[in-house]
């Protein structure tokens, strides 16, 4: 699929300003991980933590509907809604009603967060791998799909260090669900499919990226003005 000069420069324009932006997470400049950053506060930690699932989610939102345009016709976009592919996050337990997400304690929203990160590291680099196959695929999404890939785990370490300050005097907790096994490689399936399921893992991270966000902000807000974090 050729792409036209404006199509290449609007992929431009929106790459840009994601794409030179330096880690959230990061203590200085000069450091690549939080986790060489102990003494920053958990109120800092968690304002950075929710800059960096603002910036993913942005970039996922972007990279969805980019990827439809170049790639899925208009009637194709109804059909992967139809054809019966679930998010691979369907089975994690993460509350999703108004009712339960109010009612989930501190502690729970931050392990929702981490279930669903760690959850996506792995389809995102089988996403890399997929993108690869696509004749003429832009050099720009394959490196957004690397950006966000890589933001994830820095991700992932924001939110470790943040459940660990907060579970200091609480006992032990639990920092892995990648072995929950909820994304497993197929075969190859044909060319047409094969869009249509890595557009339905876009737009399911699309999705999960706004509900990491959404947690960390309720959680922000918790900590600021308990009775009006609706």
């Amino acid at each position: 699929m050729q792409m036209t000069v404006m199509q290449q420069g609007l992929w431009a324009l929106l790459l840009w300003p994601v794409l030179t932006m330096g880690n959230p997470l990061d203590c200085r400049e000069d450091q690549a991980s939080f986790t060489r950053c102990p003494s920053i506060s958990q109120e800092k930690l968690l304002d950075r933590v929710i800059h960096h699932a603002e910036l993913i989610y942005r970039v996922s939102e972007e990279s969805c509907s980019l990827f439809e345009d170049m790639f899925i016709p208009l009637p194709m976009r109804f059909q992967s809604n139809q054809a019966g592919y679930a998010c691979i996050t369907k089975a994690l337990p993460i509350p999703s009603s108004k009712s339960e997400i109010q009612q989930i304690s501190d502690k729970w929203l931050l392990h929702s967060v981490l279930m669903l990160v760690q959850s996506w590291i792995e389809p995102l680099v089988y996403l890399q791998m997929t993108l690869d196959q696509y004749d003429n695929a832009p050099d720009m999404l394959l490196n957004k799909t690397k950006w966000v890939s890589d933001k994830l785990i820095s991700l992932e370490q924001g939110v470790v260090v943040l459940i660990k300050k907060q579970m200091l005097d609480e006992g032990t907790v639990a920092t892995t669900y990648r072995e929950q096994g909820v994304f497993q490689y197929d075969i190859q399936p044909e060319m047409l499919e094969s869009v249509i399921r890595d557009y339905t893992l876009l737009s399911c991270f699309k999705k999960d990226a706004h509900k990491m966000e959404a947690f960390l902000k309720l959680l922000k807000c918790r900590q600021t003005d308990t009775y009006n974090c609706a």
